[in-house]
């Protein structure tokens, strides 16, 4: 031990001859160490004989601490090879806990500082050694040597004969040191935190701040640094552990301030907290959470660090999603630690953070949900007993950032609305807390000053498609809420089903169905049938299979479970003092969950077509149930029975609307379903009862007459006949024979009497037909059958007409030339007898086109030319002679047979293409001049069953056609977008010419449903079909909407100038200007970036290029409309791409439509390539353009040069700094630029601050009574609020205005004698003044009435004002 101890004593002695920053050899640590480890096994070791002797060998040699602490120090600040490093950290710890050692003249803050080192060097370089199994200078080592050259000429031998000892001796101790020439031993590192730790307990750091930021540092770093060197195991653990134990020991008042100690820690383990999917940040919060949580219940300074943790961690959070969200887990883990008054106090931070910046309200848009979910109240009070509750606080601040102005922001808030919705509403006090909120509790639609309601319409509604979809969603998750849903909601929902975007579409859809399926107020039925069947022609597969599933689930399935029910014998007592209203009521009870208003709604125009597509659908599909046919039989058959137990007459009776209507559509495919013998008897009823009312068909003619309850009630049966024949043809083939022969006998005999209603007609010759076929043996036998008696029906038909056509003259002449006139009975009878004649007439004529459909081959020869005699009949000079009484014209006496001959004709036409060829320009030409809407809208139909018979026919008409797109009859228009958008969908018609320029105007219709249509062409269909129409059309769509023809070809147009007029939104109006707009804006919505480009680009070539050059007479006011409509379009923002126009909000969009990161990552840079290409055309072609038609138009004092300059103020906003590059050419140009547009701005603030002024003063002089005058300035100020917090400059003029104008009102106050007010009642600036200054202020007091008198009596004069 002797020996040892000399050679270390003599290895000092060397080394502090040497420079000071030798580190001591590998041979000496181990010596030391050895020798540390004999003596102190143990840290409570009493031997003190051993561990004196170094330090008096120390002391005998002269040699002081420092001599073996500086060299230690070196050794650990060398950093490699990491064994020596470690090594000498650990006998430098060892040194200062052994027996009796001058611990404290040991330690020092450089050494302290060194060791810190050494133990990061070990993690970064670990891992690197790990792999390499030496350290680059290993092999350059010998024995005993560090790698220091200087060392090997003094002592080589001496150095040599010590290593053979030393590896003789202590090879176990050298084997856990270094491993195979250097390689890292992890359990060395082990020992050096573990006595480091018993250092802590030993050596206070308060008097060494420095030293503890350092070591607290490094420690927080080794969980990171350790993970990547130990991996997921044991050693991991074992590491983290040792790292909570000196945290904790460093957090000791001995240490220094707890408060300062704590913070520190939490500061320097905040980025491990906030890091995502680390085991360093399960160490940290583990740390935080236990440990932490633990001291703080003995110490306020450390409770007082833990509660402001959260807050810091709120501001340090990172931005991204993902980020974020780890954060949010993070700090929600710290939350729960904490108690629940605290908790309460971070709630309000996040509350109020919530108003702060951006990325501050994002996160607290994430964190008030899990806030709500996670704290609990201790004292158990229900959740809604305090008004000023805490909760309340949350929701009111998520409630607001979702009307917040950035998108982002808003789409989250919703979101996490929703599922905070859906996870506090399952308990009836969650529920409770939200209607309170909302104002649930008494009606949403009684909440004064909007609210939820308004949110929500604004959401729906807003410009970025993931705030859309998160507004449905929370739609969706309210609907469990209330029953009180806002019918606009509803409306607004409904319309997101129209919306371009496909999630938007499938998330409005399960919006509406949710509603359905909680509720069945008829107000969610109507919309849901309004909006989701008709997506049945849904260009998305997946919402046309969707939207069979939910028709299935929500209406058949839902009528099929009511309707399977048998009716008990009390639910139908007799009462016969009983109205229709109830029994309609009863039978609704009976058949509860809204089945009787699903059915009623069933027939609406609007939801008939898409019902009967689904129908098809899901009968092809063999999806319809046959409980569904049996549920519609039921349902009838109880309403038959509740009338009868009433008492009341059957020939009163009528099934519930659209019972018969959906039975008929869905025997199709049931066929075996639908029982005989019931419809057998509906028949018969319907049948017998609608025989014995005396019918009389509702004509043209008859409608300005009163129409009774018999007439209704007529039609009504009429529909039911027409349906139950539907059925009855449908389900033929399972007819037995002769009930079949028999039914076709009753029903030829009823079309021979030509006394139904023309609803009839059509459904009793197609049944009639079916069962002809049913009771042929082959086809060629149920032809001929139906040709018999189509000939003979057909014959009757003409009998009928022929009949009418000569007794109606004969009439006309006795009741106007005999003299005197006859008796007024007979003329009255006579008339009624020509009514029913009139009436036969035209059934015969519609019998006629029903028959020429199912029998095209029959012989007209007789009959075309009695109708070619109907519908010429008004130019009376060209009648044919076989027409009998040629002085009458048929459209002035019986326009519904007119109309009816019309319609018969075209379907003649149909068939015989020969006949097409003759009438086709005849059609068109009583399309353009008929007044009857009737007679349009039935040629509109029948020139769309041409142009798909006869397109090249028809082809040249299209212009003609397309006028009734203006039609003054809202139906006539609807028809005619409806059909010709059909026939563009199919390619019968093409977009050529003018048709897609007339087209436009349907965007701007009075009618909301023609609005909402053409919305549906041009964002849905259009975009996908022809996405270039809209940016080839665009400017000349300018040019024809404001009715300008001398440019482009415009003069030379086919049109007339009649019809040019027709199809423009002529006038320079807001009205007008309004509504061209919007057209431009649909256009500029259904264009990709690139198009928008062009379009910039064309606009400016074609249009204000064409105007600087005097191609368009701008003095002209068509001109000046056209360039004004140019100079909004270019500063909308829809046109305008600035420099940031794919943002993060903008990508979300397109991650909603399906697409992955990396469609987004291509927009982004497909947004930055166009944006450089913008500035190039900035550069290159807009900024001369307007230079010269600036110019022209103030050579001309043009009244649009104030168009201009805001155009081109607007198109350099998002420049300024590029704006020495766009005019680089020319400096000067570039000057008056910019002074011309000061001057433009200034001015135009001026125009705004007098207008400002003058309301003040308006209101200034006519308050109303009873009102201070400062409240009324306040109210008009607050008019004018938007405008100064948008334009300083407007500010600045506002304030020179207002001082002007307070200047002249005291010189009027002066000319008119009044005296001027105190000084300190007026509101002046306060300004300091000195000493000598005030006191001869003082001293002039005494003289200042004087000189306000001698103002007084000075001469009056006018001011600017009274001027």
């Amino acid at each position: 031990m002797e020996d040892t101890i000399s050679g270390i004593i003599s290895d000092l002695e060397n080394l502090q001859s040497l420079s000071l920053h030798t580190p001591i050899s590998k041979s000496t640590l181990l010596d030391l160490q050895s020798l540390l480890d004999n003596q102190t096994p143990n840290y409570n070791n009493d031997d003190p004989d051993k561990t004196n002797i170094l330090w008096d060998k120390l002391s005998s040699q002269n040699l002081s601490l420092s001599s073996i602490v500086n060299p230690i120090t070196s050794a650990m600040d060398s950093g490699y090879p990491i064994s020596l490093s470690l090594l000498a950290s650990k006998v430098y710890l060892s040194l200062i806990l052994s027996h009796d050692a001058p611990a404290f003249s040991l330690f020092t803050p450089m050494a302290f500082l060194s060791l810190l080192h050494s133990i990061r060097c070990s993690f970064k370089g670990g891992k690197k050694l790990g792999h390499s199994g030496s350290s680059p200078s290993s092999a350059e080592q010998s024995e005993g040597d560090d790698g220091q050259g200087n060392r090997r000429g003094g002592r080589k031998g001496r150095g040599r004969v010590r290593g053979n000892r030393h590896r003789a001796r202590f090879s176990n101790l050298s084997e856990n040191v270094e491993r195979e020439d250097g390689e890292f031993d992890i359990k060395l590192l082990f020992s050096v935190l573990d006595k480091l730790g018993h250092v802590l307990e030993l050596v206070h750091l308060d008097r060494f701040p420095d030293s503890l930021k350092s070591l607290i540092q490094t420690v927080a770093e080794i969980p990171v640094l350790g993970y990547e060197l130990c991996g997921n195991s044991e050693n991991y653990k074992k590491l983290c552990d040792q790292c909570m134990h000196i945290l904790s020991l460093v957090q000791r008042p001995e240490h220094g301030d707890e408060a300062t100690t704590a913070a520190e820690v939490l500061r320097l383990l905040s980025p491990l907290i906030l890091l995502a999917k680390s085991q360093a940040r399960i160490f940290a919060i583990g740390f935080v959470t236990q440990q932490m949580m633990g001291m703080s219940k003995n110490s306020d300074a450390i409770n007082k660090a833990m509660v402001n943790l959260p807050r810091y961690l709120s501001q340090m959070a990172p931005e991204k999603s993902e980020a974020r969200a780890s954060a949010v887990e993070s700090i929600m883990e710290i939350v729960k630690a904490i108690n629940f008054k605290d908790q309460i106090g971070y709630v309000d931070y996040v509350v109020k953070m919530a108003q702060g910046k951006s990325q501050l309200r994002l996160l607290a848009v994430d964190l008030i949900p899990m806030l709500m979910m996670s704290i609990q109240d201790p004292s158990g009070l229900r959740l809604d007993d305090d008004e000023d509750s805490w909760r309340l606080r949350c929701l009111g601040a998520l409630m607001q950032r979702c009307s917040d102005m950035v998108a982002g922001i808003r789409a989250r808030a919703l979101s996490n609305f929703a599922q905070l919705v859906e996870n506090i509403s399952s308990n009836e006090q969650g529920s409770n807390l939200l209607k309170k909120l909302m104002c649930f509790r008494h009606g949403m639609s009684n909440n004064v000053g909007g609210g939820m309601n308004d949110l929500l319409r604004q959401r729906c509604t807003d410009e970025k498609a993931a705030v859309r979809k998160a507004a449905l969603l929370l739609i969706t998750k309210l609907m469990t809420l209330s029953h009180d849903f806002d019918s606009d909601i509803l409306k607004t929902v409904g319309m997101a089903c129209l919306d371009p975007l496909v999630s938007i579409r499938k998330a409005a859809i399960s919006a509406l169905s949710e509603a359905f399926r909680a509720f069945s107020d008829r107000s969610v039925i109507v919309e849901w049938l309004h909006f989701v069947p008709r997506l049945i022609t849904d260009s998305e597969t997946s919402i046309q299979e969707g939207c069979e599933n939910l028709f299935l689930e929500l209406v058949l399935d839902r009528v099929s479970k009511a309707g399977s029910g048998q009716l008990s014998k009390e639910s139908v007592a007799s009462n016969s003092n009983v109205s229709r209203e109830t029994l309609d009521r009863e039978l609704a009870m009976l058949y509860p969950g809204g089945v009787l208003d699903v059915l009623r709604e069933i027939c609406d125009g609007e939801v008939t077509p898409w019902v009967k597509k689904i129908c098809t659908s899901l009968g092809k599909k063999k999806r319809l149930k046959p409980k569904i046919a049996t549920a519609l039989q039921n349902i009838i058959s109880t309403s038959e029975s509740l009338w009868l137990s009433h008492g009341m007459p059957i020939e009163k009776w009528t099934a519930p609307r659209g019972s018969w209507l959906l039975l008929s559509e869905v025997s199709s495919f049931l066929p075996k379903a639908v029982d005989w013998k019931f419809l057998h008897h509906h028949w018969q009823l319907l049948d017998k009862n609608g025989v014995g009312i005396e019918f009389k068909s509702l004509h043209l003619e008859d409608t300005d007459k009163g129409v009774g309850g018999l007439e209704s009630d007529c039609v009504a049966w009429a529909g039911d006949r027409v349906l139950l024949l539907r059925t009855i043809s449908k389900v033929s083939v399972e007819l037995p024979s002769e009930p079949a022969a028999e039914l076709a006998h009753n029903l030829l005999k009823r079309l021979e009497e030509f006394n139904m209603h023309l609803t009839e007609v059509n459904a009793h010759v197609q049944a009639l037909k079916t069962l002809c076929k049913r009771k042929a043996l082959n086809p060629e036998e149920s032809v001929t059958l139906v040709s018999k008696w189509v000939h003979q029906l057909l014959s009757k038909a003409l009998g009928i007409i022929q009949t009418y056509l000569s007794k109606e003259p004969e009439a006309n002449i006795d009741s106007s030339f005999f003299t005197p006139p006859t008796n007024a009975n007979k003329i009255g009878k006579r008339t009624a007898a020509l009514s029913r004649l009139l009436s036969r007439a035209i059934t015969a004529v519609y019998t006629i086109g029903c028959s020429v459909i199912i029998c095209p081959s029959f012989n007209l020869k007789e009959i075309i030319p009695v109708l070619h005699g109907i519908i010429t009949s008004e130019n009376q000079e060209k009648r044919p002679n076989v027409l009998p009484g040629s002085t009458v014209s048929i459209k002035q006496k019986a326009p519904s047979l007119y109309v009816q001959a019309w319609l018969t004709m075209g379907k003649i036409c149909l068939a015989d293409g020969k006949l097409a060829k003759r009438y086709i320009p005849l059609f068109v030409q009583e399309l353009g001049k008929s007044d009857c809407a009737a007679l349009r809208n039935n040629i509109i139909v029948i020139m769309a069953d041409f142009c798909v018979r006869y397109t090249a026919l028809v082809d040249c008409h299209i212009a003609k056609i397309t006028k009734c797109l203006c039609d003054p009859c809202e139906l006539v228009r609807r028809q005619t977008f409806i059909l010709l958008s059909r026939l563009l969908q199919t390619d019968y018609v093409k977009w050529r010419g003018i048709l897609f320029l007339r087209f436009l105007l349907s965007l701007v219709d009075e009618s909301e449903k023609i609005r909402q249509l053409a919305d549906f062409l041009f964002g849905n269909i259009l975009k996908a079909k022809a996405p270039l129409l809209a940016y080839n059309s665009f400017v000349e769509a300018v040019f024809v909407l404001n009715d300008c023809h001398p440019h482009m070809g415009h003069s030379n147009s086919q049109n007339s100038w009649v019809e040019s007029r027709l199809f423009s939104i002529k006038g320079n109006d807001e009205r007008s200007r309004s509504k061209r707009m919007h057209i431009y804006v649909s256009l500029l919505k259904q264009m990709a970036q690139e198009h928008l480009l062009a379009t910039f680009a064309k606009i400016c070539a074609e249009i204000l290029a064409a105007a600087s050059d005097g191609m368009l007479n701008i003095e002209d006011a068509t001109g000046q409309a056209v360039l004004q409509d140019a100079f909004q379009i270019l500063t909308c923002k829809e046109i305008r791409i600035p420099s940031a126009r794919v943002s993060s909000s903008d990508s979300g969009d397109v991650e909603e439509e399906g697409g992955d990161g990396g469609g987004a990552s291509v927009a982004a840079v497909r947004g930055r390539v166009i944006t450089q290409a913008v500035k190039k055309s900035l550069i290159q072609n807009t900024i001369p353009i307007f230079i010269e038609l600036k110019r022209l138009l103030e050579s001309k004092n043009s009244p649009l040069i104030g168009s201009l300059m805001e155009c081109l103020r607007l198109l350099l906003k998002d420049y300024k700094n590029e704006i020495d590059d766009l005019l680089v050419a020319d400096k000067q140009l570039q000057k008056e630029l910019i002074y011309d547009m000061q001057k433009y701005e200034t001015a135009k603030a001026k125009s705004t601050a007098a207008e400002a002024v003058a309301a003040m003063q308006r209101s200034a002089s006519y308050h109303t009574p009873g009102i201070h005058s400062s409240e009324n300035e306040a109210s008009v100020q607050n008019k004018f609020s938007k405008k100064l917090k948008d334009d300083p400059n407007v500010a600045s003029a506002v304030a020179d205005a207002a001082a002007a104008a307070k200047a002249r009102s005291v010189l009027r106050e002066v000319n008119q004698g009044v005296s001027t007010p105190p000084l300190g009642s007026i509101s002046v600036p306060k300004l300091k003044s000195s000493g000598r200054v005030a006191a001869t202020a003082a001293g002039r007091d005494g003289s200042s009435h004087v000189l306000l008198d001698s103002l007084r009596r000075i001469q009056s004069f006018s001011s600017d004002e009274e001027n």
